[in-house]
């Protein structure tokens, strides 16, 4: 098959993006398929070679990334390479290519592509309105607030929010991943409440509060309908942030993770509803928080997680057999399967 691999974009995940489109070009070669590396935010010039690909193991800064127009998405769009493709494997995290908006753009050029499609993926990156409906579907999350506009610098406003929530918090925007602006607050400190708030409001324009949920850091892959093994994930210091997801040996993972196999079988229950509850399709990421008293919270779903062949979603499909580029191909097979 003509695969494009689309990757990089328009996005403070941009260099995340990078490592997970080598992996996934170098995985479907192996497999035999014809790959066009696709940066969307070259434009015109999106079609890369593999010596132009080059990553970075850094956070990718605003400077940096203000370099780049998200008109360059629609003008890589355009481009005549996509009548020569079959399909677009999607390898493009946080705005401008996990939140529908490359689905649309793909769709309007009639190119099947891999993940969910438009509806699903904006529903699940709006951390807001996602966990709206997974409290409609009887799934616990975590309670939050939206931080209104004209309260960002409003102590008082920060210490009601202390007295509902407790001293714990998390503050993060509204649609971002990688944890990208978020923090953690433990001491419901109220300066650093004001300075999580204005830091996550440099990423989103609604930024979010939500009660911190003490407990074990569980993730479930779902490939198709299928939840796969658990994953227990252990930063080194607590905090799960960018740095440790993205640098070697500063966090320890298990998998399978180490709990029960009935509270297992229940929170995949738990992925599995939350991921058709938002119309996923192809393969998603559920993050939980697993609280001390066995209660699981349902965070968030990532309707493209990060793959390179070390990531999450690869290491738990590898508990049930698939290596990564056998991950790739069912994954291809799925998208076929849905057009």
């Amino acid at each position: 098959m003509n695969i494009a691999v689309l990757f990089g974009g328009v996005s403070p995940e941009r260099n995340v993006s990078i490592d997970g489109g080598k992996a996934v070009i170098e995985a479907l070669e192996s497999k035999g398929h014809k790959v066009f590396p696709i940066d969307p935010a070259m434009g015109k010039e999106a079609l890369r070679s593999k010596e132009q690909i080059v990553s970075e193991n850094k956070f990718i800064t605003a400077e940096e990334l203000e370099q780049f127009k998200t008109r360059s998405m629609i003008d890589c769009i355009e481009l005549d390479i996509f009548d020569e493709i079959d399909l677009a494997f999607i390898v493009l995290h946080g705005i401008n290519g996990e939140d529908g908006r490359m689905q649309a753009l793909l769709e309007l050029r009639g190119v099947p592509y891999t993940g969910s499609g438009v509806k699903s993926s904006s529903l699940a990156i709006d951390k807001n309105t996602s966990k709206m409906i997974f409290t409609a579907a009887g799934i616990l999350t975590p309670e939050w607030v939206i931080v209104p506009k004209e309260d960002r610098d409003n102590y008082d406003y920060f210490e009601k929010i202390r007295s509902e929530f407790g001293s714990q918090l998390v503050v993060k925007p509204n649609d971002q991943g990688s944890t990208i602006g978020i923090s953690i607050i433990l001491d419901g400190n109220l300066d650093d409440i004001h300075t999580a708030v204005i830091e996550a409001a440099k990423y989103s324009e609604i930024v979010l509060i939500e009660r911190y949920i003490e407990g074990q850091e569980i993730t479930i892959s779902i490939i198709g309908e299928e939840a796969l093994p658990l994953i227990e994930i252990i930063p080194e210091g607590g905090f799960y942030d960018y740095k440790h997801k993205y640098t070697k040996g500063h966090t320890q993972y298990i998998c399978p993770a180490d709990i029960s196999e009935d509270i297992a079988e229940f929170m995949q229950g738990i992925a599995q509803t939350a991921y058709l509850a938002l119309d996923c399709k192809g393969f998603a990421r559920a993050d939980f928080r697993l609280s001390e008293d066995g209660e699981p919270y349902l965070m968030e779903i990532n309707t493209i997680p990060g793959f390179t062949a070390t990531s999450l979603v690869p290491m738990a499909a590898r508990e049930i057999g698939l290596e990564f580029p056998e991950l790739c191909e069912k994954i291809i097979d799925l998208t076929l399967t849905k057009k």
